[in-house]
């Protein structure tokens, strides 16, 4: 049988983007043709502070901000963290999300991973977000378009 994870109710996701301001996106690039960069400029328009998690571009800048190497560096609390790595890699990301101070984990669409999920449960974390856009939903459930 096909894993499929099973997203939060749509009053639920509405709630988590209304009431975040920070959102760290994990394989942010500074190539400006990715859909990482795309949809992480457009949130960062719609208000959100974007922070870039990106292990080679670290210490620079993406978007205008400051690029951490990963999660456990950001020196704040972050709200919600945007996952752009291949579903294989999600695991290592529940694990660093795990020691991060961060609320939300949220895997882009098309991303997915049993194993990530069920670490981020056994820690007792139930805000979980996969195969979903960002900006859609915050398209869709925020902006009513």
């Amino acid at each position: 049988m096909t894993y499929h994870f099973q997203n939060p109710s749509d009053a639920i996701v509405k709630h988590y983007l209304k009431n975040s301001q920070v959102i760290a996106v994990v394989g942010l690039s500074d190539r400006v043709e990715t859909v990482s960069n795309r949809v992480s400029m457009e949130m960062q328009k719609r208000g959100y502070r974007i922070v870039p998690v990106n292990p080679r571009a670290a210490g620079g800048r993406i978007l205008g901000e400051t690029v951490y190497a990963n999660l456990k560096d950001i020196p704040f609390s972050v709200d919600i963290v945007d996952v752009y790595r291949r579903s294989e890699f999600l695991p290592d990301v529940a694990h660093d999300f795990l020691e991060a101070d961060a609320k939300i984990f949220w895997a882009q669409l098309g991303l997915e991973n049993e194993e990530a999920e069920q670490i981020l449960r056994a820690a007792g974390r139930d805000d979980i977000i996969m195969n979903r856009c960002i900006k859609q939903e915050h398209t869709r459930l925020i902006l009513g378009e």
